[in-house]
C-alpha cells in the first residue's frame, strides 16, 4: 500500500515541468492565433494590391480617349 501511495505523490520537479508545459502550450496557442491574423492581413493587402494593379492596367488600356461608361 505504501508503494501505491508513494507513486501518487508528485515531486516538485514534476510539478515545475507540468507548469512550464502548460505555459508553453498557452504561448503556442497565442502565437498560432497571431499567425492566423497576420496571414489574413497579408491576404487582404495582397488582394488590394492585385485590384489596384488591375485597375491601373484597365486605365492604361483605355488611354486618353476614355469616356465615362454612362455618358
Amino acid at each position: 500500500m505504501a508503494k501505491a501511495l508513494f507513486g501518487s505523490v508528485v515531486s516538485p520537479a514534476e510539478l515545475r515541468v507540468l507548469e512550464e508545459n502548460a505555459v508553453l502550450r498557452a504561448r503556442v496557442r497565442r502565437l498560432e492565433q497571431e499567425l492566423g491574423e497576420l496571414r489574413a492581413q497579408r491576404d487582404t493587402a495582397r488582394d488590394a494590391a492585385r485590384d489596384a494593379v488591375i485597375a491601373s492596367q484597365l486605365l492604361s488600356m483605355a488611354g486618353d480617349n476614355a469616356e465615362p461608361a454612362l455618358a
